[in-house]
């Protein structure tokens, strides 16, 4: 029985390099002499950190393209608020998520047996596989898929027949 899977990946040796590449974009700029601004990162974890809400907002506005160069969806990136850490420091969590999120998957699942396409979607650890008799019918699947679900990063892979 043909199948596929619906995932959230990111790759993160692209994600840390276009971290390298925005951190030495701000070193870099003139507006950015003699702060403390950078970004860091830790497994599925980036900080920003600077002076104020503005040097934040800049820095994202450096590192997000840089994402996007790599072919990184932003909208994996849930951010965090700005918080004070001492004196006139900011720091800013931007967690990347990972994985078809609980919710993510039973919308998905819910809108594929309300569509009334012969397939079965079933949730198996942070992926949704679905599966159907012919191959166009899993197209046509994925097509509503893409196109109803567009708040979140979605990978459709492991096609099988």
């Amino acid at each position: 029985m043909p199948s596929f899977d619906i995932m959230s990946e990111v790759d993160m040796p692209s994600l840390k390099n276009a971290v390298d590449v925005a951190n030495r974009k701000i070193t870099g700029r003139y507006d950015f002499k003699g702060t403390d601004a950078r970004v860091e990162q830790s497994e599925k974890l980036l900080t920003l950190f600077g002076d104020s809400d503005f040097q934040l907002d800049q820095m994202r506005q450096i590192l997000l393209p840089e994402m996007t160069a790599k072919k990184i969806d932003v909208r994996c990136l849930e951010h965090g608020d700005p918080q004070k850490i001492g004196g006139n420091k900011l720091k800013q969590e931007l967690k990347v998520r990972v994985g078809v999120e609980q919710d993510v998957s039973k919308k998905i699942v819910k809108l594929l047996k309300d569509s009334k396409l012969k397939v079965q979607a079933s949730i198996q650890g942070d992926a949704v596989r679905v599966s159907g008799a012919k191959r166009d019918v899993l197209q046509d699947a994925i097509a509503l898929v893409k196109k109803e679900i567009t708040d979140f990063p979605l990978q459709f892979g492991n096609f099988r027949d």
